[in-house]
């Protein structure tokens, strides 16, 4: 604790080489800012993928859904020879047959409110919720090929997967882009510490006549460029987060559940990336103080 404050208090003697002032501090700030501006929104959209991946995962692997024929003359015979199937397999918790109104609701996004559901010839929907141990997928398929001929059961599977992966390569893509925005801070940040040493070469050969060593002056570099770093990153996290707050409070995806931005324990992301800002700049700075103090050398 001790030597981070007097990494924060610095030598006021050794200060003088880093400019207080002029491109190399103004691009210092303004490169930090703009880099933690966008580090938020992908941290939101990795995050917010997370949450996505896990709720589908959850929701889709929580029921399925048998689909008898649309044979009015056979659904009946067929609704009870598959409702007694569901009731005497091991796993299913209980087996819903859908109504009319329900059937409705899930053809109106693309035929209307109005469609009149009793004339068409759809097939019979029936809601299966699986117990906490689950049901055997392929066993209950075989009875019912056997005792219901034409039905269908539907695990889920074909839009879980394909929504999962599209999910994890979002998550992946929000990560990917985290860290080409610390890469980049980190080369912007090497590029303001060589234009400062480099302005400041007469100042630097004075230290080194009255006896100053390369580590002290290099520490000097590298501690203005660190809390610039930061504090240029808490201004463009800060930015970020007044612009989350702004957005209207929508979902994802309707329907989902899930909120872009964070959430709960989500927040401490957040005030991570100032600190991790500070780190790369630290990083960065004192390679290239050192590579540079050498070649002055």
């Amino acid at each position: 604790m001790k030597t981070i404050l007097a990494f924060i208090i610095g030598d006021p003697l050794a200060d003088g080489a880093v400019p207080s002032t002029g491109v190399s501090a103004r691009l210092t700030v303004f490169v930090a800012a703009a880099m933690a501006f966008l580090a938020v929104f992908a941290l939101a959209l990795s995050l917010t993928a997370g949450r996505l991946a896990d709720s589908w995962a959850d929701d889709l692997a929580q029921s399925a859904t048998l689909r008898l024929p649309a044979d009015l003359d056979q659904t009946n015979a067929a609704l009870r020879a598959a409702v007694n199937v569901l009731q005497t397999t091991t796993g299913v918790a209980s087996a819903r047959v859908l109504e009319a109104d329900e059937q409705r609701a899930l053809l109106a996004p693309w035929f209307g409110p109005d469609v009149p559901v009793e004339s068409l010839p759809l097939p019979q929907l029936i809601e299966i919720l699986p117990d906490d141990t689950g049901y055997d997928v392929a066993g209950l398929r075989a009875r019912l090929q056997a005792e219901v001929p034409g039905a269908v059961l539907d695990d889920h599977g074909a839009w879980r997967e394909p929504l999962l992966a599209a999910a994890q390569r979002l998550r992946l893509l929000g990560w990917s882009v985290l860290a080409l925005i610390g890469a980049v801070m980190a080369a912007m940040i090497t590029l303001a510490a060589h234009a400062a040493l480099a302005a400041n070469a007469q100042i630097i050969r004075v230290l080194r006549l009255v006896g100053a060593r390369d580590g002290y002056i290099a520490r000097a570099f590298v501690r203005r460029f660190t809390l610039r770093a930061g504090l240029g990153a808490a201004v463009g996290a800060g930015l970020a987060l007044l612009v989350l707050q702004a957005m209207p409070a929508a979902d994802v995806v309707s329907g989902t559940g899930t909120h872009f931005g964070f959430v709960g324990l989500d927040w401490i992301w957040l005030l991570a990336i100032p600190v991790l800002s500070a780190i790369v700049a630290f990083l960065a700075t004192r390679v290239a103080a050192s590579r540079r103090l050498k070649e002055q050398t």
